[in-house]
């Protein structure tokens, strides 16, 4: 059982709000994590020269100079590599295509890419192997190997579902310092979630994650401020991170974000955000949020549509939703249940960064 909102404190209008633990919560970090997507330098001109920024020369003295210092094919094959770490398949291939300098020294990092792609088969059971969690290992490591930090990422989220803790901390590190938001979230969380905690530490990855974009690293970054884990208390700053992780599609932080709004904790209290999120984490696939949202369409005499989203809190353990669903279910139709039982049996959650 793992709480989303931190437990209460001095002055705090809150109480503690359960949720169940997601499956693989430190186990299950985003292995699609968004990248920025490579984009090429702009070529320039030069005395009416138009220059080739990539791998081209000039007759000309002047302009050759201008050339040299863009030329970006003379990047060092180690420089090279190290910006391309965090780069997936389609950004490695475009990359390679700038020069033969470029094409030759990404080649590691495009090896990396099948390891990857053959460690994922493994680990799933996809495209025709049988789920083999060792074999799994050994493609992420040899494509760890050759520089790629989702590789690092994966082989240390393996060892972490092995218990060997360490090997998959010492993973993420090497892919954190090559500036891999995914290997820096799960750092942070490793921090948070060692048997020594290091939550000053854990603050520092998380926030570099969160600043980079990465969903879950600012719903974790979120809970340190607004529990003062590792990190001075501060309600404005968490509901800031809160709500652009709800943004990025993180449902937890919807849930949260509903919860700032409506008893105005970090944010200006506003009951008509604070239904809003909580309908969006609804149909996000948050259970607690269902149950909720089902109460509050049951207050505005919604009561088919609040059976509904009781159904859907029910069916994903939400006891009290249950008693609540019993009560009301009674009260409509023979038609209106058929048609409430008909819309739960259709819901499918939208798609979320979780």
């Amino acid at each position: 059982m793992e709480r989303t909102w931190p437990p209460p404190s001095n002055g705090s209008h809150f109480t503690s709000l359960p949720l169940l633990k997601t499956q693989g919560d430190i186990d299950q970090p985003d292995l699609f994590p968004k990248r920025t997507s490579f984009k090429f330098p702009a070529k320039s001109t030069h005395s009416s020269t138009r220059h080739s920024i990539f791998c081209s020369r000039s007759s000309s003295s002047s302009s050759s100079a201008l050339a040299n210092r863009n030329d970006f094919s003379m990047l060092p094959y180690d420089i090279l590599t190290k910006i391309a770490a965090t780069f997936g398949h389609p950004n490695l291939q475009a990359a390679s295509l700038v020069c033969r300098s470029w094409r030759d020294a990404l080649r590691p990092l495009r090896e990396a890419m099948l390891f990857l792609r053959w460690g994922k088969r493994f680990k799933h059971g996809r495209g025709g192997v049988r789920t083999n969690l060792q074999k799994a290992l050994d493609s992420f490591l040899k494509g760890a190997a050759r520089g790629s930090t989702l590789a690092m990422v994966d082989a240390g989220l393996v060892y972490w579902e092995m218990g060997k803790k360490a090997e998959g901390i010492a993973l993420y590190q090497r892919a954190a310092a090559l500036g891999d938001p995914a290997g820096q979230c799960n750092l942070g969380i490793s921090y948070l979630k060692a048997e020594s905690p290091n939550p000053k530490e854990a603050v520092r990855w998380l926030y570099q994650a969160s600043v980079a974009g990465h969903a879950r690293a600012q719903y974790q970054l979120a809970l340190c401020l607004h529990q003062g884990h590792g990190v001075e208390q501060n309600l404005p700053d968490a509901a800031k991170w809160y709500l652009k992780a709800a943004e990025g599609g993180y449902v937890r932080a919807m849930y949260n974000v509903s919860l700032c709004y409506s008893f105005g904790e970090g944010l200006v209290q506003s009951h008509r955000l604070a239904r809003k999120w909580m309908k969006r984490a609804a149909d996000h696939g948050h259970s607690k949020a269902q149950f909720e949202h089902g109460l509050s369409l049951f207050s505005e005499g919604e009561k088919m549509k609040a059976v509904v989203y009781l159904e859907l809190a029910t069916r994903a353990g939400e006891t009290a939703a249950a008693h609540v669903k019993n009560v009301i279910f009674p009260q409509l139709s023979a038609t209106s249940r058929d048609r409430v039982m008909l819309l739960a049996d259709n819901f499918r959650a939208l798609p979320s960064s979780r």
